[in-house]
């Protein structure tokens, strides 16, 4: 009988992922994971759960990893001006990384998650696709998976609905079957990511101009982490008409606004790519892209400059592309790859 560790967050999506897979015949029992930031009460429901389900229930303290390895990323990439994407470094090396090697060390060869994505096998390859249920679709921040962590993963989701999802968990009885989606950047619960950083860091961020796109000065601002490229609520100066940030130099300690028109590039330059169905790409490709968790797919040419590195070329130019935040390429439901943005191209 094939042994499956489940990561169980104490939510919904996981504990019913258990329950699927005991259903299907696998050896189950659960792993939580605890990090920088989990709540007391979300291990004591998943605790539960297993109870419920008569499965061992294990703990993995990773708050130094977490710490390490997501936090320590956040903050410097923040402080380098940059707008990082947590979630993705944690899958990588915490969830899809740890949690294996945890797997392996107690004799399960798998793991499964409450993710809403699916994993086929064609060609010798694992492919990563979308759920049945798109409006939950998380294969943007799983994009980074190696073949490795594919072949040693399960999405007992892929095929459901969120509806069905919480229609099971009442049908099995567990009390967290209308427990809230968690939501944001779980170490940071109430948003303020510059709080956040200045309180990790110890230390709070300077003043500095902001500039218009001619180089003069047209206000002060609060400190460089409290701004992203994008913004145009928040910014404390008056210029009488819609101001967004375009730019921001950590080095000069300035942040360049001006008109929307300003945050438009036909052309993003991606690095540390990650491909999925293949090693490396030699050529064009047509594909689909997405800057952003919620930035809807754009149509685009990716054009490979090295074994990791590429542009993508939109049909049509996309709004605010962050340098730090992750690209991730579609050809129809397949996910192809992708990379961190470092920087815009008119």
């Amino acid at each position: 009988m094939e042994k499956v560790l489940v990561g169980m967050s104490g939510g919904v999506d996981s504990s019913v992922a258990a329950a699927l897979l005991i259903n299907l015949g696998f050896y189950t029992a659960g792993v939580t994971l605890k990090l920088y930031c989990n709540a007391e009460n979300d291990c004591i429901d998943a605790k539960n759960v297993c109870e419920k389900l008569n499965i061992p229930h294990f703990t993995l303290d990773l708050k130094q990893r977490f710490t390490d390895t997501v936090i320590k990323n956040f903050t410097e990439e923040y402080r380098l001006g940059r707008t990082p994407n947590p979630c993705i470094v944690c899958n990588k090396n915490i969830k899809f990384g740890d949690m294996i090697k945890k797997a392996e060390e107690i004799g399960y060869g798998k793991i499964a998650t409450g993710h809403y994505a699916q994993i086929k096998f064609t060609n010798g390859r694992y492919l990563l696709t979308k759920p049945e249920d798109i409006a939950k679709d998380q294969t943007y921040v799983l994009y980074s998976l190696s073949q490795e962590s594919l072949s040693k993963t399960v999405f007992p989701l892929g095929s459901l609905t969120k509806v069905q999802v919480r229609e099971l968990a009442d049908e099995y009885g567990f009390k967290n079957a209308h427990k809230p989606d968690s939501q944001d950047i779980c170490f940071v619960p109430d948003g303020d990511y510059a709080k956040f950083i200045e309180t990790f860091e110890g230390k709070t961020f300077p003043s500095g101009d902001f500039m218009d796109t001619l180089g003069n000065k047209v206000g002060t601002h609060s400190g460089i982490i409290n701004y992203t490229i994008g913004q145009r609520k928040g910014l404390g100066i008056a210029l009488g008409k819609p101001v967004f940030v375009l730019n921001k130099d950590v080095t000069a300690n300035t942040v360049t606004v001006g008109d929307e028109d300003g945050l438009f590039y036909k052309r993003v330059e991606v690095n540390n790519i990650n491909y999925i169905p293949f090693d490396k790409l030699s050529g064009d490709i047509k594909i689909k892209a997405k800057l952003r968790y919620r930035h809807t797919e754009q149509p685009a040419v990716l054009h490979p400059t090295s074994e990791n590195t590429a542009v993508i070329e939109f049909a049509n130019p996309q709004r605010a592309p962050s340098a730090g935040q992750s690209a991730v390429f579609y050809d129809n439901d397949t996910v192809l790859g992708g990379g961190i943005i470092e920087r815009g191209v008119k």
